[in-house]
């Protein structure tokens, strides 16, 4: 979804305009004209052919139906041609599957007929932004990924944020800044803990968006009740203690991206609401007769098999298609070992820089070690591995050791995250409980009920955690809870956690 330039538009831009009907495409022409482009315009698939023959645009916008074929046509014979124009199509009112169609055909944007002239001048003056800011792609040996940079400064640093040289991941990040030039809903999947959230904030700062605000939302942290008011806004007096009007995240996220983490997590009720606002680009606050037009670039993530939870029932097939425009699948870390030197070493300096300690040598036999353990936890539980070690180590060498029976001095003793039964107690901060003591006369029945259930499910709930990696998720499903319930009983407890921890 297009934004408003966050400069001038593009000196004397060159615009071809494909339109059958003569009074919409004088409309567009003279539109355009106002706004400083230089404009011609066709009225087949023919004629806009001839045009892009004799020369070179900076960006076509094409409506779909044409008296000689579709738009879609021009669209395919750009991208094989391999020209630079970027390509927005127009489409019937309602027809939301040829929108999706043409951005998944490589479209830079789609418009909704009728057309609103405010969203068309903006699209425009993305596209032409857009074309003239192109990345730059560096070839690489035959067989291997190529290196592609983006064009800003801001792009290469959110890129080297995602640390590693593999050949998976120098695949991912030539697609992130692929996907970064247009603005068609990008859906991240990957198993918990591989870093979705930083794909999505490289998507946005490879983008011309990356000055626009990035506003990730966990969709399985908002209490249902509260799902609409927090995503559309509500308006003063709207319900119980709404004293002022308040944005919702879409308004927040106007000209930038808007991250929706954990999509699945939605209930239907919601996905409904959120497929119509993406649709129209608009939203509705609570309490409000009027929508609000709202521009913002859709990046979602799960690391669910949605298609599993269509066929299921679980969420709608419809607004599945919308967000799956395109998808960029995040290698696990047992994929792409040969980044783990250059992951423990990034790692390691941003631990001890926040601890106010030196950062430890890495040795062989530490690297060794990890790399032989399975890591199911992704980056996040080599994370966690790395928190423990730098904590219970001593001396300028970083001490690890996997092995569960060993409990030698400065010593990291971390579990497989398969469940055990002869497992020693773990060695976590826990807030402290209530004293319980059982009753005189009757061994082992507390005289604290609650004290004594709440240290147990502490105990529990540690347990799950660190066996999972401190993954939410998979403890919740491990103990048959819902992401919701287990969040909740974490802060009930006062559970310590490392940061960023949420699945």
């Amino acid at each position: 979804m297009s934004s408003p330039p966050a400069s001038p538009p593009k000196a004397s831009a060159q615009i071809l305009v494909v339109d059958d009907e003569p009074d919409l495409r004088t409309l567009y022409e003279l539109t355009l004209l106002r706004e400083g482009y230089r404009v011609e315009a066709a009225g087949s698939v023919a004629e806009a052919t001839e045009r892009l023959d004799a020369q070179r645009f900076d960006a076509v916008i094409t409506d779909m139906r044409l008296p000689d074929g579709l738009g879609m046509e021009i669209l395919q014979r750009l991208q094989q041609q391999q020209r630079p124009e970027r390509c927005v199509v127009m489409t019937a009112y309602g027809s939301a599957e040829n929108a999706v169609e043409a951005l998944k055909a490589g479209a830079f944007d789609y418009l909704t007929k009728p057309v609103d002239l405010k969203q068309f001048r903006a699209v425009v003056a993305s596209a032409v932004q857009e074309q003239g800011a192109a990345s730059r792609v560096v070839q690489a040996a035959p067989g291997t990924a190529p290196k592609v940079t983006p064009a800003n400064t801001q792009g290469n640093a959110a890129l080297e944020r995602l640390v590693g040289d593999s050949e998976p991941m120098r695949l991912v990040k030539a697609r992130i800044v692929k996907v970064a030039r247009g603005m068609a809903p990008v859906l991240v999947r990957g198993e918990s803990g591989t870093g979705k959230e930083l794909v999505a904030r490289a998507v946005h700062a490879c983008s011309q968006r990356g000055e626009g605000p990035f506003v990730a939302v966990n969709c399985g942290a908002i209490p249902e009740n509260l799902l609409e008011a927090e995503f559309f806004g509500a308006r003063k007096g709207s319900y119980t203690g709404s004293a002022q009007d308040r944005d919702g995240y879409f308004q927040a996220a106007r000209g930038g991206t808007l991250f929706l983490d954990e999509i699945g997590d939605l209930p239907l009720a919601m996905q409904s609401k959120l497929l119509r606002a993406i649709q129209e680009r608009s939203v509705r606050p609570i309490g409000s007769t009027q929508e609000d037009a709202v521009d913002v670039r859709i990046v979602s993530a799960t690391h669910k098999d949605l298609q599993a939870d269509v066929q299921a029932g679980r969420f709608r097939q419809d607004l599945f298609y919308r967000l799956n425009v395109i998808e960029l699948m995040l290698p696990p870390l047992r994929e792409r070992r040969e980044d783990l030197p250059a992951l423990c070493h990034a790692l390691l300096t941003r631990i001890a820089h926040d601890a106010g300690l030196p950062v430890p040598s890495l040795s062989a036999q530490v690297l060794r070690v990890l790399s032989e353990h399975p890591l199911h936890g992704n980056v996040r539980e080599l994370e966690n591995l790395l928190h423990r070690a730098v904590a219970l180590s001593e001396g300028s060498e970083l001490q690890l050791d996997l092995d569960a029976g060993d409990s030698r001095p400065g010593a990291l003793t971390a579990l497989s995250p398969g469940p055990t039964r002869d497992s020693r107690p773990l060695d976590l901060p826990t807030p402290p409980s209530a004293p319980v003591a059982p009753l005189a006369d009757t061994p082992g029945i507390p005289s604290d009920l609650q004290g004594y259930l709440d240290q147990k499910e502490r105990e529990i709930l540690v347990r799950a955690l660190h066996e999972t990696g401190f993954n939410r998720t998979a403890a919740a499903n491990r103990l048959g809870l819902s992401l919701r319930q287990i969040r909740y009983r974490i802060d009930r407890l006062g559970i310590a956690t490392p940061a960023g921890d949420d699945a």
